[in-house]
């Protein structure tokens, strides 16, 4: 089965997302995902003019030899830009043989291994008033697992704060990147009192999960965990920058308060550390940064080793083709623990039409053969490319801190 085609789609339906269509000789279309959020046209280009033309008469069954051929095919390996393309190629390439076996990709993976997958959504607030009916609202939506984040009283933004009360948070704004204030102080001393807030008014029969987005020092993050244990969160997410894993190792002394990270890993050697040492308990990377449905299978099976879960990333700036297969991988994998859910925006259902479902706090991918994702060329075109940047974080002495 030659492929004959191979192009990418540049469009902003709601926000920018890189999308790469693949057509073979039998007249079979499967899609892929190749959004990096602000360096979207850097993978865009890297795919079109260095990746394209090699997918050009490859057979599109052997997707295993294509994840190494354009892995290994290159000297210059790993990173997010090479990743995220290479991971639209295997999630395409899953998509074909899906619909050519007339089968959910997730039934090429082995199978269902749960009835449907736990998500958790994002529930945010200027005041913890705010943040209480955001939290509600989530509860009455179903969900069983939700994040909570809150504007921390003397900063003028804080991360993961909708703009707008009951609307979806995206990061990414202008067209050079905003800056941001940060003080760890006020945050250490507001989290807790964030978390207690959510736990008095919601109780323990809510899976509560916060993000730090990797703004402390590791000392600084053994206190958090420490602060937050007798709240019980589900986990903390990205307490530290991850690039020094062994940092963990002074995190896991100080607190039992589970820890989650991996949202910027791009391979399984980012993740190795981490998991073999077991200093976290959730792996976080997302199936469109890190090398697509094959090799994401191959982190959840290292973590599957060591007893460690996946959590994969979901937010918006995945687009629904990543976000069905993600679905897919944790339909079928042992070690699932839970998926981050944010929706998204319009009028991205004008370009892609989805078959996966939301019931009462858990989601299934659906039964349609591939991803089950329908991508409209026509309607894309109708929505630019709008560029965006993410912001960047000064303290308060103006030196710039971790985003």
């Amino acid at each position: 089965m030659k492929i004959t085609d191979a192009r990418v789609v540049v469009s902003s339906p709601g926000r920018n997302y890189v999308t790469l269509v693949i057509e073979t000789e039998d007249g079979i279309t499967g899609i892929g995902d190749a959004t990096l959020n602000g360096r979207e046209l850097a993978v865009a280009s890297y795919l079109s003019e260095h990746l394209c033309p090699l997918l050009i008469g490859r057979d599109a069954r052997r997707i295993e030899d294509a994840w190494q051929y354009f892995y290994k095919g290159a000297y210059w390996r790993r990173g997010p830009v090479t990743m995220t393309a290479i991971a639209a190629i295997d999630v395409a390439l899953w998509d074909i043989k899906g619909k050519v076996a007339g089968m959910p990709v997730y039934e090429l993976l082995g199978g269902a291994a749960r009835e449907g997958v736990m998500v958790y959504g994002h529930a945010s607030g200027s005041t913890l008033e705010d943040l209480s009916a955001d939290f509600q609202r989530h509860l009455d939506l179903g969900y069983k697992a939700i994040r909570a984040q809150a504007a921390v009283p003397g900063l003028e933004k804080t991360y993961g704060i909708a703009p707008v009360d009951g609307k979806t948070y995206e990061p990414a704004s202008g067209n050079i990147p905003q800056e941001d204030v940060w003080e760890t102080t006020s945050y250490l001393d507001f989290a807790p009192k964030m978390m207690a807030h959510v736990r008095e008014q919601f109780g323990y029969g809510v899976h509560v999960l916060h993000d730090v987005h990797h703004r402390l020092t590791p000392i600084e993050a053994g206190r958090l965990g420490a602060s937050l244990q007798p709240f019980r969160p589900f986990w903390i997410e990205d307490p530290t920058p991850a690039e020094d894993q062994s940092a963990f190792r002074l995190i896991r002394q100080h607190t039992t308060t589970p820890i989650a990270v991996g949202e910027v890993f791009n391979s399984i050697w980012d993740c190795q550390q981490l998991i073999t040492e077991r200093l976290i308990d959730y792996i976080r990377t997302s199936v469109s940064h890190s090398g697509g449905i094959t090799h994401l299978r191959r982190i959840f099976s290292l973590a599957d080793l060591y007893g460690v879960r996946s959590g994969s990333h979901g937010a918006g700036d995945l687009s629904p083709v990543s976000f069905a297969a993600a679905l897919h991988v944790d339909m079928s994998i042992p070690n699932f623990g839970v998926q981050e859910y944010m929706g998204h925006r319009d009028p991205a259902g004008e370009v892609f039409t989805t078959s996966y479902t939301f019931t009462d706090g858990y989601m299934h991918p659906g039964d349609a053969p591939g991803l089950g994702v329908e991508f409209d060329e026509e309607a894309a075109a109708a929505f630019p490319f709008d560029p965006k940047y993410l912001p960047v974080n000064r303290r308060l002495d103006g030196s710039v801190h971790d985003w």
